[in-house]
């Protein structure tokens, strides 16, 4: 085990949620496998450091284990939904502590806009005319308290009411008991009618007041933006420089990660117990 000396790495109490919902090692399978040679607590560490910095995967420090390795389990673990399930398993827990149930019946979505870096393909890419932006857009969804439920990526010439059709159809898949969702104005118009009538969703839109100038603080719609300012506080975040959305998805969502684990033990010295029914493996 290398020395913990930078900000990203994890805690005791971290790791100790962020362990329990990884997938078994394929060695201990009865499938099998070859034992895997760096601790996954360096992993998860690495692909931190990656996200907070904002530095090249190739320029990951020589104590990290290698960054092909690195990347190849973000990748792996992305695909398997993973990094999903540590999210929502945070997420529920911090809802808990908050005295809420741990599934949200509410929701609100925005969407920000950022340029792409020469690694983003053609494919993925577009032109955002609103906001002047050659990029990706990136799609949140969020609870009423600003916790992260799905984060989508699309090309930024692609319309908000467009791309809420595919996320809203997700969130009502893999959250079937959310009701209502806030909405800026963009979402507005024909998307009301037919997220109620295929989707069984309720969409309300929090337009800007009339005659005003400057920041103004909207009702449901500031804890989206806020949450879209934090996930800025990541430097890999502040341009898209992946060559597939799964992955910028996919990191994304580990910025979110950092931010509750450290919320759920911040001012904890000593471990975390493992969700009910789950073992921490070592």
């Amino acid at each position: 085990m290398r020395r913990r000396c930078y900000p990203t790495d994890t805690t005791d109490a971290e790791w100790a949620l962020i362990e329990a919902v990884l997938p078994v090692p394929a060695c201990e399978t009865t499938v099998g496998g070859r034992p895997e040679k760096h601790p996954r607590r360096e992993i998860v560490d690495a692909i931190r450091y990656v996200v907070d910095t904002g530095c090249k995967w190739r320029a990951l420090p020589a104590d990290f284990p290698p960054w092909r390795t690195v990347w190849g389990f973000m990748a792996r673990w992305a695909a398997a939904g993973v990094v999903n399930q540590i999210r929502d398993l945070l997420a529920g827990r911090i809802r808990r502590e908050l005295g809420k149930g741990p599934r949200a019946v509410a929701a609100v979505i925005d969407s920000q806009s950022v340029k792409a870096a020469e690694t983003v393909s053609k494919a993925t890419r577009g032109f955002d005319a609103g906001k002047k932006i050659n990029g990706r857009k990136r799609h949140l969804v969020v609870d009423t308290r600003g916790l992260p439920l799905m984060v989508m990526v699309t090309p930024a010439s692609l319309s908000d009411r467009d791309a809420a059709k595919e996320i809203l159809f997700r969130l009502r898949l893999t959250r079937p008991e959310i009701t209502i969702v806030w909405a800026d104005s963009a979402y507005a118009g024909k998307l009301v009618p037919w997220a109620k009538r295929h989707l069984n969703l309720t969409i309300k839109t929090v337009s800007r007041p009339k005659d005003t100038s400057g920041f103004v603080v909207l009702p449901r719609r500031w804890v989206v933006e806020r949450t879209l300012a934090w996930m800025l506080h990541a430097r890999r975040h502040a341009r898209d420089y992946e060559r597939l959305v799964q992955h910028s998805e996919t990191l994304i969502t580990w910025a979110a990660v950092t931010l509750m684990a450290r919320r759920l033990t911040r001012g904890r010295t000593d471990q975390v117990s493992p969700e009910p029914g789950r073992s921490a493996r070592r």
